[in-house]
């Protein structure tokens, strides 16, 4: 009995010091959260940039308009 708690007890100790591919688990993880956020973060403002994007054109557009005008 002794002798199958001590196998037991050094074939554990054995799987526990073997870690070798918890590292790379880990990082795939991480990886796989770091670009589902950035994913929703693009859905969510892939409704906004158009608007952005053309208050910016219109701020250009004006103040290009008013140096080509020469009114300060």
């Amino acid at each position: 009995m002794v002798k199958i708690v001590s196998q037991v007890g050094s074939r554990l100790r054995a799987r526990i010091a073997c870690r070798r591919g918890q590292n790379t688990v880990e990082y795939l993880l991480m990886l796989t959260v770091v670009v589902g956020v950035v994913l929703v973060a693009g859905v969510a403002l892939k409704k906004f940039m158009p608007t952005l994007f053309n208050n910016i054109q219109q701020m250009i557009t004006g103040a290009a308009g008013q140096m080509g005008s020469g009114s300060n």
